[in-house]
């Protein structure tokens, strides 16, 4: 019996003394490099390397360390993309395994910053304070994970938010030309979010650093700064941290979407929270990526670029969702932006984006060119999600916008030669350029909801087809602010409820009031410019 019980007992020793010792084996794979250029490092051996891995350079110039990651995980070496100073690494240096797949800091701490792809301030205001930790690569929530889309995302931008609504949870493509105001519309966004709850993140991939500060500036300029993270891997940064930086914006938005503001983890009783995130634009990354994957000698597709760059964004756009209330209920809505050349909106980067994404909002610069802003082409711009994401007086107002604006447009064609027209067409003619012209909005003059639904009933109703196209912009703003300070009670009761015929018919009289001052106003004006002109020609 005795002999039985030491035996265990040497069984235990031996075992913890085992334990003991594979607790204190180094795991790490330490190696070469056996050739380095162009920020691209080849190491030999490593059989340990996973895909992603991020793997320790020792620099022998500098005794720094430098960050790579694993990409080509050849037979007889790896190929991984190197950060920081990537010129300190030479030939012969060490570079070593860590075991971890690629991960930057993210925090609370990080609001109203300006960091870097790695995760690292850039803007000269110190530390970030108290971090975790998430990787740049994270999979996607499951079906069962999610909710449908129901949420709205107000843009304040009347032509997007009534034909082209976002909700909550949904990725919405912004496209076209240069200069034709794609992240106007994705800052105006942001803009509008103040007080709404929601945490912003705008990825800025291969802009010049100038146009970064003066979106910082902007967003400062209008408070909305202290809920916004900007990430800006400029053109001068490196390949690599253009590529990594959308992942890395996707991951700092996820800490706030699995988290509470507890910075617990989510669930039925700990809500998470919601979150917009901007990549100005996928385009500078799919180069980018193109340019790093041409150098790691991987074989070139389509356009030269690399094979898997479909699923690079895929990944990428998948991680926006809207979770189901046992997940906490936390959304992240994602705004890509795709730059097309001369309008070619059937090229290879803009197609696979389109496929992914659940519908897009297409600025044309002929339209940007006729002073239409923002300059969106109603025929090709689609939200796939639509009247989910409205509220029910906006759904019930918007209904038939985009039939009217496309009718408009195809007779509008017809003009041009010359026919004679019916007072039918005629009528549908005028209402259209109404409709149009009421569409025409500024920079930073967002509408609150309420404000929308209200003008886009003066619209449909027909209060403004009498009226000169020069008035029409004019009348509106007018419009809103009467009823912002008169009949704000009014505007409430539509907020989340349909618009009643009681509502309906004091909302009429209330644009009809307003009506009667503004045309006694402008023949005032009219008057006092006649009498000036005939006193100047008697002198």
């Amino acid at each position: 019996m005795s002999e039985a019980i030491n035996a265990e007992n040497i069984e235990e020793v031996l075992r913890r003394r085992l334990f003991d010792l594979s607790a204190t084996v180094d795991t790490q794979e330490v190696s070469q490099v056996a050739e380095v250029g162009d920020g691209i490092a080849h190491v030999f051996g490593l059989k340990s390397a996973m895909a992603g891995e991020l793997l320790e350079f020792t620099s022998s110039v500098t005794g720094r360390t430098v960050y790579g990651l694993a990409q080509n995980l050849d037979r007889d070496e790896v190929g991984a993309v190197l950060f920081g100073e990537v010129d300190s690494i030479k030939e012969g240096d060490a570079c070593r395994t860590t075991g971890r797949v690629m991960d930057i800091p993210v925090g609370r701490g990080m609001l109203g910053r300006v960091v870097n792809p790695l995760g690292q301030p850039i803007d000269g205001k110190g530390s970030i304070g108290q971090t975790s930790r998430r990787p740049i690569e994270f999979k996607a929530p499951g079906v069962i994970e999610r909710t449908p889309v129901c949420e709205p995302v107000q843009t304040g931008l009347l032509a997007v938010d009534s034909m082209i609504p976002i909700g909550r949870g949904q990725r919405e493509l912004i496209i076209g030309d240069r200069k034709t105001g794609k992240t106007a519309i994705a800052v105006d966004a942001i803009i509008n979010q103040r007080g709404e709850g929601m945490i912003c993140v705008y990825v800025a991939v291969g802009q010049k650093a100038s146009t970064v500060a003066a979106v910082r500036e902007t967003l400062a300029a209008h408070n909305a700064l202290d809920y916004t993270v900007i990430v800006s891997a400029t053109a001068a940064d490196s390949a690599a941290l253009q590529y990594i930086a959308p992942m890395a914006g996707a991951a700092i938005g996820e800490y706030f979407m699995y988290n509470g503001e507890d910075g617990q983890p989510a669930s039925a009783t700990n809500p998470g929270g919601h979150v917009l995130v901007v990549y100005d634009d996928l385009s500078k990354q799919a180069v980018a990526y193109r340019q790093m994957s041409l150098t790691l000698r991987r074989p070139p597709g389509r356009e030269a670029y690399p094979g898997d760059i479909f699923y690079l964004h895929s990944r990428l756009l998948e991680r926006a969702c809207k979770l189901s209330e046992a997940n906490g209920g936390g959304s992240l809505t994602a705004l890509p932006i795709i730059e097309t050349q001369d309008g070619d909106v059937s090229a290879y980067i803009p197609t696979n984006v389109i496929s992914i994404t659940d519908g897009q909002i297409y600025l044309q610069s002929e339209l940007f060119h006729q002073g239409q802003r923002p300059a969106v082409d109603v025929g090709i711009s689609v939200s796939r999600v639509g009247g989910s994401a409205q509220t029910k007086a906006m759904k019930q107002q918007a209904g038939n916008l985009r039939l009217d604006l496309a009718s408009y447009r195809e007779l509008a064609g017809f003009m041009q030669f010359g026919s004679d027209l019916d007072a039918a067409t005629q009528k549908q003619l005028t209402h259209g350029a109404r409709m149009t012209e009421l569409l025409k909005q500024g920079r930073y003059k967002a509408l609150d909801v309420v404000e929308q639904v209200a003008v886009l009933f003066a619209g449909n109703e027909g209060y403004l087809d009498d009226m000169e196209l020069a008035d029409i912009v004019p009348f509106r703003d007018g419009l809103v602010d009467y009823l912002k300070g008169a009949h704000r009670k009014l505007l409430e009761e539509f907020r989340t409820a349909k618009m009643s015929d009681e509502v309906a018919q004091q909302l009429g009289t209330a644009i009809r009031d307003y009506k009667s001052q503004f045309l006694a106003s402008r023949e005032a004006q009219a008057s006092g410019a006649s009498a000036s002109d005939e006193e100047a020609g008697e002198n």
